[in-house]
């Protein structure tokens, strides 16, 4: 009698997303666990500097236990599938298995790391050429010989305005998500390029039913036109009230910090100007931004007057020193939540939290938002405290 042989099914999309669902899961106890011993070793501040390469090691140290080797994740595991190559329905090569945890948290990771600087750069690049632009036609009074309505200034300004947007891989990772809603196959772009799919390791019951998430492909669709129909919009009535008065004000007048950085005087650059100071401002550097003197250029506020023990004036607003503001009574009231030491040049965010200026800024870098209360909160509208 001949052997029954079967084939084994390709698995449905439900499976494949509850599978990595679990995974992700389980990488939160390994980092919170990993953020647990930092903090123990080397302290808070250290801990929340570092997220992005805590997460990183973590999810690296997740994969390399079980895909680099060639053992199922616990989220497979569950779900009862298993990774294969699509054009050999073979088990992953150690090259795969290597390139898809390259591409699935290094490139992310590296990415988060590049992009501010590619942005800062480009959009210095071409502020300066409209600069340029504006000043070549400052001395032409009418309306058709505006800078504003050549081709290359509407392009550059249409770069500069969606700059980050355009940079972003979101909009990449939305493609992806939506082509897996519709075909159920390559939850991840990695996977995609690589070829790599999962199977269940049982063949699956008559009665067993797989339902499709095609409604949120369609969904999904449905949102990208709807945003790129008002972005559409937008860049067109945007373009419409761009006049003379406004095309010479935002790029013929200019200042330049202390630490180089040219920043337009036109109160409508609100955005650009913001992306200049958070990006390149010494803050960004933790060594950098305890300097009493660049901190007291960024928050354009004057020194302390408080005396120390050796009668000379304070540096920063410490608050470890009693006779610095005073009027915060309490012990606890003094301390930073996020360092759980007393306050370095206490600042305050929207939503009335105050915390260190190192430690917020750090913060807000990362994750746009107050880490009390997730109130949005952006670096630019922290406030450093003075009295």
């Amino acid at each position: 009698m001949p052997p029954q042989t079967h084939a084994y099914p390709f698995a449905a999309s439900p499976d494949i997303i509850r599978s990595h669902q679990k995974d992700a899961y389980f990488n939160a106890i390994l980092l919170e666990q990993l953020s647990t011993i930092l903090r123990k070793l080397y302290g808070a501040r250290f801990v929340h500097t570092y997220t992005a390469e805590a997460r990183t090691f973590s999810e690296l140290l997740y994969l390399g236990l079980t895909t680099a080797i060639g053992n199922r994740t616990l989220g497979e595991e569950y779900c009862d599938i298993i990774q294969v190559e699509d054009d050999s329905l073979r088990l992953p090569s150690v090259g795969r298995r290597a390139g898809y945890i390259f591409a699935s948290i290094l490139v992310p990771y590296g990415l988060g790391k590049i992009l501010p600087k590619l942005r800062r750069r480009v959009r210095a690049k071409l502020e300066a050429n409209l600069r340029k632009l504006s000043h070549s036609h400052k001395d032409q009074l009418s309306q058709h010989s505006s800078p504003s309505n050549s081709l290359s200034y509407k392009l550059q300004s249409y770069f500069i305005a969606n700059l980050d947007t355009l940079t972003s891989p979101s909009s990449i990772h939305a493609l992806t998500l939506t082509t897996f809603y519709f075909t159920g196959a390559y939850y991840h772009l990695s996977k995609r390029l690589l070829h790599l799919r999962y199977i269940f390791t049982h063949e699956p019951a008559a009665s067993e039913q797989r339902v499709g998430y095609e409604v949120l492909g369609v969904l999904l669709v449905l949102q990208m036109g709807v945003q790129a129909y008002l972005h559409l919009q937008n860049t067109v009535s945007r373009g419409r009230n761009l006049s003379i008065a406004n095309a010479g004000s935002l790029m013929g007048s200019s200042a330049i910090l202390g630490h180089g950085v040219e920043v337009s005087l036109n109160p409508d650059a609100y955005s650009s100007n913001n992306a200049l100071l958070f990006e390149s401002s010494p803050a960004s550097s933790p060594s950098s931004s305890l300097d009493p003197t660049n901190l007291s250029k960024i928050t354009s506020t004057p020194l302390p007057n408080t005396p120390t023990t050796d009668g000379n004036r304070a540096a920063r607003y410490d608050l470890a020193n009693s006779a610095t503001m005073c009027w915060i009574e309490g012990t606890q009231q003094r301390k930073c939540t996020l360092c759980l030491e007393e306050m370095k040049d206490p600042s305050v965010t929207t939503c009335g939290h105050v915390f260190c200026w190192t430690c917020i800024g750090d913060w807000v870098r990362e994750k746009p938002e107050c880490p009390l209360c997730r109130q949005n909160c952006l670096g630019q509208h922290v406030l450093a405290l003075r009295g």
